[in-house]
């Protein structure tokens, strides 16, 4: 008998809608129904957007502040499997997607079942996923299995090609030469690898190991260089949304700063810092950064690590 399983997800583009279609499809070729359910909230996140516009949603998402959701409904009250398909803003999960997850409704129902998270990226989803834990813990969830699907291109021009896409809403080569944004149509495409190994799960019910399996086909890429900056990256984000609480009248001047800091940080400072870490602590700390790549790549929340 083919199992129950429900595909939550919020997509402005189509993309995330499109790569949990594609992870799923060896799933409900093997028998399994599936019910979509599309996250919508009642304030509308334009796409394209403008650039200021994106920016005014950093603070609510750093702090996982959740906006009013429409009204929605699924037709079971309990399912097999819970497919979260999602994408980080800021570093953090983006505002519908949180916003859902600490939703009363939603938490009763995902209580206790066992719940896959997937995502799009640029590139750097590991604070985000982090927080979607802390939530997914809260509402007493099972998150027995992560997938992230990232740009492949290098962080510096990824940062120029994505804001090309959200500011035109175009999933092409900005002037022609840049590389294409966001996750590429081979991936979307192979996502249903990852869907095969689930798939196998799934049929027994048993979810022992098997983030481990997809860890090993690549769901969880963890770069370094990357880790490092985002681990670096995410307290300053939070020092900047303080400084935005402090003087909310001054949110609009503040942002316009954070939004210059940004480039020059990522774009000038973070490789002069990854190289002073490269010479003067990373040859020291192999351990530590082992520990640290093993437990991004699974489905454990702690606090610290």
């Amino acid at each position: 008998m083919g199992k129950k399983i429900l595909a939550v997800y919020f997509s402005q583009s189509g993309q995330t809608r499109a790569i949990v279609e594609s992870f799923l499809r060896p799933v409900v070729t093997d028998g399994s129904e599936v019910e979509y359910l599309q996250i919508k909230t009642v304030h509308q996140f334009p796409f394209p957007w403008s650039v200021p516009v994106f920016f005014d949603t950093v603070p609510e998402s750093v702090n996982i502040i959740p906006t009013t959701l429409e009204p929605w409904q699924t037709k079971l009250e309990r399912y097999d499997l819970v497919i979260l398909g999602w994408q980080p803003w800021n570093l953090s999960p983006s505002i519908p997607f949180s916003s859902i997850l600490q939703d009363e409704k939603f938490k009763a129902l995902i209580k206790g079942t066992p719940v896959i998270t997937i995502s799009g990226c640029r590139n750097m989803w590991i604070n985000a996923q982090e927080k979607n834990k802390k939530l997914l813990q809260a509402a007493g969830a099972r998150l027995v299995g992560n997938i992230a699907l990232v740009d492949r291109h290098l962080n510096h021009l990824s940062y120029f090609t994505i804001f090309h896409w959200l500011g035109t809403g175009r999933k092409d080569r900005k002037w022609g030469i840049f590389p294409k944004p966001g996750v590429s149509e081979k991936d979307i495409s192979g996502a249903s690898k990852f869907g095969n190994v689930v798939n196998n799960y799934l049929r027994l019910n048993n979810w022992e190991g098997l983030q481990q399996d997809l860890s090993q086909i690549g769901a969880t890429p963890v770069k370094y260089s990357l880790m490092f900056i985002e681990r670096k990256a995410g307290k300053i984000f939070q020092k900047w949304v303080d400084l935005i609480n402090k003087f909310p009248q001054k949110r609009k001047n503040i942002l316009v700063v954070y939004k210059y800091y940004l480039a020059v940080a990522l774009l000038v400072a973070s490789p002069i810092i990854l190289a002073v870490d490269f010479v003067l602590f990373r040859p020291f700390s192999q351990k530590k950064i082992r520990r640290q790549m093993q437990y991004y790549k699974g489905v454990e929340y702690r606090e610290r690590i």
